[in-house]
């Protein structure tokens, strides 16, 4: 029986991969993923068998992944950032899980740097207290379920960090974003937004709540939009771990 490790790369530039992530990939004989994030270590996979498809055929690669650690062979099946963080971690354990214990390859899943960490760290401290996460994609979710989760983690005060924030076809969303959060929290807010974080072209931009959506906003983008006690200086958005007016 071989064995399955689920690996987070981090957001895009090998300095931020972890050693055990490392490992885990010289280790490979199958290396599975999306082809963009294929590239991001093809440096590193030369000689070893590659499965990559495009997007939206996560379950096509999971399904090619346990094929190949049930013929015997090690796999790792990567994800940008950290594999359990809108990755591929989940729908490969479900797969696994639904075999009969005595099939089961061995699995591991192996943490990454998430686009968040990293965004976070361009900016300063934003995520210091109690935030919140939420994708901006209604593919696999209903907008009006995340319409609800915006308000509770506005109405909660909570630092709300956006993947998926903007594309192409779908523009609207983040407007309506802003517009619940301004219901309950001032225009003076501070927003940070971060552009392909870790790699060549990285940008930020430090904003206000108010304005932040005249900003370029794409895919590659991450939107954190801070607390009533979050504030700017010097350059740094920060969030106090002890969570008292200033």
């Amino acid at each position: 029986m071989g064995e399955i490790k689920i690996i987070g790369l981090g957001p895009g530039s090998l300095d931020d991969l972890s050693p055990r992530a490392r490992r885990a990939l010289e280790q490979s004989d199958v290396v599975v993923g999306y082809s963009t994030y294929i590239k991001l270590i093809d440096g590193m996979i030369e000689g070893k068998k590659i499965i990559s498809t495009g997007m939206m055929h996560e379950a096509d690669r999971c399904r090619a992944a346990l094929d190949s650690a049930l013929d015997g062979y090690k796999v790792a099946v990567v994800s940008s950032g950290d594999a359990g963080i809108y990755g591929m971690a989940g729908l490969m354990l479900e797969m696994i899980l639904d075999l009969p214990l005595e099939r089961r390859p061995t699995v591991d899943v192996v943490a990454g740097i998430s686009a968040v960490n990293a965004a976070a760290a361009v900016l300063g401290a934003p995520l210091t207290h109690d935030f919140a996460v939420i994708s901006l994609s209604d593919l696999l979710t209903d907008w009006s379920v995340i319409e609800r989760r915006i308000e509770c983690a506005a109405a909660g005060d909570f630092v709300i960090a956006f993947y998926n924030p903007k594309s192409h076809k779908r523009v609207t969303q983040i407007e309506r974003a802003r517009e619940i959060i301004l219901r309950f929290r001032a225009e003076s807010t501070p927003v940070g937004i971060v552009r392909s974080v870790s790699r060549e072209d990285q940008s930020k931009v430090i904003t206000t709540l108010g304005s932040f959506t005249r900003e370029p906003i794409d895919m590659f983008t991450l939107v954190i939009v801070g607390s009533s006690k979050t504030f700017v200086k010097d350059g740094f958005m920060i969030t106090p771990r002890l969570n008292t007016p200033r």
